[in-house]
């Protein structure tokens, strides 16, 4: 039997009560460890080998493998099951609430609802009783909010001959790549004087400044006048900042925390070689000018590989389920999706709508989610037959 909107709801409101903050982001969040013995619970009794794998203490995946007849290829189902914080809505966040067809809560679209859809979808298809020849490899992974563990140790380990990653995204759209991202700290010293010796002191924040004004004007000028045809504008904004000491101190110190993209073919050190750039712009206007660039994570971008096989399969269960072709695109967000594709597996990426990522509101829509089951139960019922 099809998933029902009710199916979609119950299980997605389960999911939001049940905090799963990474830890990374959030130090005081729970992390993964009770969404994982929810889940495993939640999919016992359905035939399918449950394994919860401890990636680092208290960070779990988990795995649950709906076994075929032999001599068929393993479809994984790849969702995150961590979430980032909720100090903008402490009161809401996790008490689920559905309006029409939207279910607000924290994680509802990013990412229990791409959970979910894969969890219903091994049920159904172990309800129904079709024996396939290939595995349904459902894999809720944690940390894809952080650095990402969890997809890090499935790519290791290996034995998957294709994957879908389910984030939120519209359900007529199916994702073929993705910008890659850095977090960078860009830093710059100045001399500590006391705030009377403008002879003496170097005012790290002013410097720092002078490159921030010059980083908006890279966005402005190259990144949204020359955007991808997929992937859309490049990636940048300011994440953090901090420096100085006091308000009678010129500062020897200052730092500013950024998130910057990178297009397919490009490299994170396309995008420091600017910054550097900039650096030697600010220099020749600032005496005393002292900077550097810390590359806190690098991720590659997505573009997907020898995925044709199960890119035509998804295409027309798209197609069945929406009554229309899908449009083939991109995102300018980052996935796992990257690295599985990075491992040689053969990767695609889909979801259904949502609002609010990351802020107070977050929703899902439920019914996006149910056609989002049909489609995946769809292609696994092709594509492992």
């Amino acid at each position: 039997m099809p998933v029902t909107a009710k199916q979609v709801s119950e299980l997605l409101g389960a999911m939001v009560r049940i905090e799963s903050v990474t830890p990374w982001l959030i130090p005081t969040g729970s992390g993964e460890a009770k969404m994982a013995a929810f889940i495993a619970n939640w999919l016992d009794g359905t035939g399918a080998e449950i394994e919860i794998v401890e990636v680092e203490p208290g960070r779990p995946n988990v795995l649950a493998r709906l076994r075929g007849t032999g001599g068929g290829p393993t479809l994984c189902l790849n969702a995150h099951s961590d979430t980032v914080g909720y100090e903008g809505w402490p009161d809401d966040a996790l008490e689920p609430r559905v309006d029409g067809d939207r279910m607000y809560g924290l994680g509802a679209a990013d990412d229990k609802g791409g959970c979910a859809a894969a969890m219903l979808v091994l049920r159904s298809l172990a309800e129904s009783g079709i024996r396939l020849r290939g595995d349904l490899l459902v894999a809720c992974v944690a940390d894809e909010e952080g650095i990402s563990i969890g997809s890090e140790r499935l790519a290791r380990e290996g034995g998957i001959d294709a994957a879908i990653v389910i984030e939120p995204q519209p359900t007529h759209e199916l994702v073929i790549e993705h910008q890659g991202f850095g977090w960078i700290d860009v830093i710059t010293y100045g001399v500590a004087a006391h705030g009377c010796e403008p002879g003496v002191g170097v005012d790290a924040i002013v410097h720092l400044a002078e490159v921030i004004t010059r980083l908006h004007r890279l966005d402005r000028t190259v990144f949204q006048r020359q955007p991808s045809l997929l992937n859309g504008r490049t990636v940048f904004h300011t994440g953090t900042v901090t420096g100085g000491t006091d308000y009678a101190t010129y500062p020897s110190f200052a730092k500013v925390g950024i998130e910057v993209g990178t297009q397919p073919g490009e490299h994170l050190s396309d995008r420091v070689a600017e910054i550097e750039d900039i650096f030697v712009e600010v220099a020749r206007n600032e005496p005393g000018f002292s900077g550097e660039v810390d590359i806190r994570l690098d991720r590659e971008p997505f573009v997907a590989r020898g995925q044709e096989a199960l890119q035509d399969v998804v295409v027309k269960a798209m197609t069945t389920v929406l009554d229309r072709e899908p449009k083939i695109t991109g995102m300018n967000g980052w996935t796992d999706a990257a690295l599985l594709q990075a491992a040689g597996i053969p990767t695609l990426l889909m979801g259904a709508t949502g609002g609010n990522y990351h802020t107070a509101g977050e929703w899902a829509s439920i019914s996006e989610l149910v056609r989002l089951c049909d489609i995946l139960e769809h292609t696994a019922r092709h594509f492992l037959a």
